[in-house]
């Protein structure tokens, strides 16, 4: 009864008067907020086991992640690396032209490049033009201080190459479309040949040195004969970010 009227005279108390209403309803907020935040610090601690599960998943997962960047950087590298020692390797007894790229076409079906060094600088019809990736083209006409390159990406290219590693033949010919797609015919149908293999110039091309590289085969197909394969190559040059290229002299 006395606990019953002590309730009864402190909501009078409280109701009745403005100080002590306010006063009473900020004590009970800070106390409401303090049994709130042992709660949850005691549903965190509940939960823990939990959360440790998750994040220890997610370490697993995300240190797999690292490690297979880390891999295909090191492939990368390697490739990188590799292909640049085989080019200058090409290279190493060739007589080069340094030229910049002035001028191209990348949306046609037949594209050229114009270049700043023409006759006056001993350029030739019939030169293999070539930059730090692989080869871009081959100098169809030429003035005195510019000539004009026609490009990989052209219907009319047809450059010899190999399958680097197995020495099988076939030819390089742009189809249009993707600018750093190329497609690759007459290799022979008992070649063994996968995706990821290197393509690259052949001792059969007049034009360019053995050795150089051109790119990989990303899928396999079969000619329109049907008599021979069709290999579909990631060309390793981007025709459309090219700048600065080199122009290889003839014997």
């Amino acid at each position: 009864m006395f606990l019953l009227l002590e309730g009864v005279s402190l909501t009078l108390v409280v109701r009745g008067n403005h100080y002590q209403g306010s006063v009473f309803f900020t004590q009970v907020n800070a106390v409401v907020v303090s049994v709130q935040a042992i709660e949850s610090r005691l549903l965190s601690y509940a939960h823990m086991p939990e959360v440790n599960r998750k994040l220890t998943e997610r370490n697993v997962i995300m240190q797999k992640q690292i490690a297979d960047l880390r891999a295909a950087l090191a492939r990368l590298d390697h490739d990188s690396t590799e292909t640049e020692r085989m080019m200058a390797d090409s290279l190493r007894n060739c007589d080069l032209i340094p030229a910049k790229v002035v001028g191209r076409s990348v949306r046609s079906l037949d594209n050229t490049l114009t270049i700043d060094r023409g006759a006056a600088d001993g350029v030739a019809e019939g030169m293999g033009v070539v930059c730090g990736t692989g080869i871009v083209g081959i100098v169809t006409q030429v003035t005195q201080h510019h000539a004009e390159v026609m490009s990989i990406l052209s219907s009319q290219s047809n450059i010899t190459c190999r399958i680097r590693g197995s020495g099988y033949i076939g030819y390089l010919h742009w189809q249009g479309g993707n600018m750093l797609v190329s497609a690759m015919d007459d290799v022979p149908p008992h070649a063994r040949v996968k995706k990821g293999m290197a393509i690259e110039t052949s001792n059969y091309s007049q034009v360019f040195p053995a050795g150089l590289f051109v790119g990989r085969i990303i899928r396999v197909g079969t000619a329109p004969d049907g008599l021979s394969f069709r290999l579909f190559v990631q060309l390793s040059t981007d025709i459309a970010r090219l700048d600065d290229v080199m122009v290889v002299k003839n014997d």
